[in-house]
């Protein structure tokens, strides 16, 4: 165990996230666990403490009496520096045992701008970054999370990785892995590579074009899958969840109870990732949730609940839920918020009897400045429907309103950029319809926009993005257009979403690149004052890779992509004909109003599960 000393953690900014022993963390006897795994999470503690999947896989784990799971968090430069100053390697926050110490560590892969940061946490407990240089005494290095759907970047780092929903699947590794403790990592990892969802890069090879497309990607060993199949979790309302959740000591981003509606999502929006690979819809019953709620609120003390969800509002019973919630803990003052509302008057009547104590702000994603591209993108609603939301949200007293954008999407024109601008303003125009007595003063419109990313297992996964010099001449379009006082307009910047790209559906040859930026200084790379585009750029030349090749890159529909050995139940064909749908600006129903036929119906047992409740649309 390490001691950590009040003199070190009086040196940095926020020594709460270096200490552990919070409320509802687990204290096991190391001698009498058969399997010690770390969680890590690559990013700072009040990120990942509001992460739900860590939430929910310590929590499974360590209801299993053979294993004690440990929380670890990317430390931040000031304790980092502190660390190395004293020869502490990286801990764990339960036990201050070194990384190194540890059987499993399982890495959660949140957002391609952390990668850095796992090189980091493993160099830091003087862990071999690369797995073809890692021994038989290190530990097993598992990597699952949404950025897996493309592991190629991160073949040589990880040992494995998991793919799809972690439940069910992070036992059996644990039960393999206890049938094969004592002989070699190889071993256990062949062993492994036949369990669906798993997929161990050292048992496959790829060879490439001369135009630096994939040829060929194949198995190496008799036995080993052609195709990994993603895992998911069939019935929500079986399946294991915390009914306590640690109770951090410093405040973290999402300091409430977190309780999970359902899983996929219904919409269909051409960009969303998740909207695909997490397919098909599940949902948890009401009184699941009603008694979850119960044992959370009596473990924690929290006077908050967050529902969570893709697209909360879609929850088939979010009324009844919500008004259950209200009535049954109205004397207790638990309040209820959700994450963001639908573009739906019925929402903003809602959320006023959520917030009829206090009114803060209220967030919409119109995702585009306008009808011809949100029909592109598939989003499914109308400058009508937004106007009479923001109405509806001004007529009760609301004047903070959050609008979110994307710039760069595939199909856009100028025109459609400057849309965000005139939509922005039509939402200031509908305050001032409002009577003075009845709106409240002090009206604030901010306008977000983020650089759109193509990613794997999404129509646009063939489309070049849009160049830096493209996206910053639709940022000052807006920025021209916008005339209005009380609007503030903000975007994210480009060269972060330029390797966000690169890496997104990058190949093997990535492993390099990220290794050499790694050990030029690169870490945090998604926080905006550590990033450094320069160590960046310098790794993609010395490495002789084309970050223009994976970014700016149309592919062809025959092209062999990096992910393409991966069975999400999406059928390839569907997002093909979703791409040339986008191209001519045509709608598809939501799935709730009939089957689109993506294919989760057919590939993943033959159905779509109970609790995707197509008939039943609020």
């Amino acid at each position: 165990m390490n001691f950590i000393s009040d003199d070190i953690l009086f040196k940095v900014e926020k020594p709460a996230r270096y200490i552990g022993e919070e409320l509802n963390s687990y204290k096991k006897d190391k001698s009498k666990v058969d399997i010690r795994y770390a969680f890590c999470f690559p990013d700072v503690y009040e990120v990942g403490m509001s992460h739900l999947g860590t939430k929910i896989l310590y929590y499974l784990l360590n209801e299993r009496e053979d294993t004690f799971c440990e929380r670890v968090f990317a430390p931040w430069p000031d304790m980092e520096e502190q660390l190395r100053k004293n020869n502490i390697p990286l801990y764990a926050l339960e036990s201050k045992d070194s990384l190194k110490n540890f059987d499993i560590l399982g890495f959660t892969l949140q957002y391609e701008m952390s990668y850095t940061n796992i090189l980091n946490m493993l160099d830091m407990a003087g862990i071999p970054v690369r797995a073809s240089q890692r021994g038989e005494d290190d530990p097993i290095v598992m990597f699952g999370g949404p950025c897996a759907y493309n592991p190629e970047p991160l073949y040589d780092i990880a040992d494995c990785f998991v793919l799809g929903e972690g439940e069910e699947i992070t036992n059996e590794l644990l039960d393999v892995y206890k049938e094969f403790k004592g002989k070699s990592k190889k071993e256990y990892l062949k062993a492994i590579s036949k369990i669906q969802g798993i997929y161990v890069p050292s048992l496959y090879e790829v060879s490439y074009n001369e135009d630096g497309t994939i040829q060929e990607f194949k198995p190496t060993e008799e036995g080993v899958p052609k195709t990994v199949k993603k895992r998911i979790i069939k019935n929500l309302d079986d399946v294991a969840y915390p009914d306590k959740l640690i109770v951090p000591y410093a405040e973290i981003v999402h300091d409430r109870i977190t309780l999970e509606t359902f899983r996929g999502c219904t919409r269909g929006c051409r960009f969303c990732q998740a909207g695909m690979i997490y397919r098909p819809l599940r949902e948890k019953k009401t009184d699941t949730l009603m008694e979850l709620a119960e044992k959370l609120i009596r473990n924690t003390g929290y006077e908050e609940i967050s529902l969570t969800s893709l697209s909360i509002c879609d929850y088939s019973d979010i009324g009844n839920l919500i008004n259950s919630i209200m009535e049954k803990y109205k004397n207790e003052k638990i309040g209820v918020s959700l994450p963001s509302i639908r573009i739906d008057s019925f929402f903003v009547e809602l959320i006023n009897e959520i917030q009829k104590v206090r009114k803060t702000g209220l967030t919409f994603a119109p995702e585009a400045g306008s009808q011809r591209m949100r029909d592109v993108i598939n989003k499914g609603v109308t400058e009508e429907d937004l106007i009479r939301s923001v109405s509806s949200a001004f007529n009760s007293g609301w004047s903070t309103i959050k609008l979110y954008f994307m710039l760069g999407l595939p199909y856009e024109t100028l025109e459609d950029a400057k849309g965000i601008a005139d939509l922005t303003e039509k939402v200031v125009d509908e305050y001032y319809k409002i009577p003075k007595d009845k709106r409240k003063k002090g009206l604030k419109v901010t306008a977000s926009a983020a650089i759109f990313v193509p990613k794997p297992f999404t129509p646009f996964q063939w489309v070049a993005q849009a160049s830096q010099e493209e996206v910053m001449g639709k940022v000052y379009a807006v920025k021209d257009n916008i005339k209005s006082r009380a609007i503030s307009f903000n975007y994210h910047a480009s060269k972060v979403s330029f390797l966000e790209a690169i890496f997104a559906r990058g190949d093997r040859k990535l492993c390099d690149v990220l290794v050499e930026a790694f050990e030029n200084g690169a870490k945090f790379d998604g926080w905006s004052e550590h990033f450094k585009y320069d160590i960046w750029m310098n790794a993609l030349e010395k490495c002789n890779v084309s970050g223009d090749f994976y970014a700016y890159r149309n592919r062809s529909y025959d092209e062999i992509l990096p992910w393409d050995f991966i069975d999400i139940g999406v059928n390839k064909k569907f997002l093909i004909d979703e791409n040339e749908r986008a191209k001519r600006a045509e709608v598809l129903p939501d799935c709730r109003l009939g089957c689109t036929n993506c294919g989760v119906n057919v590939n993943l047992e033959g159905k779509c599960f109970e609790g995707a409740l197509f008939n039943k649309v609020q």
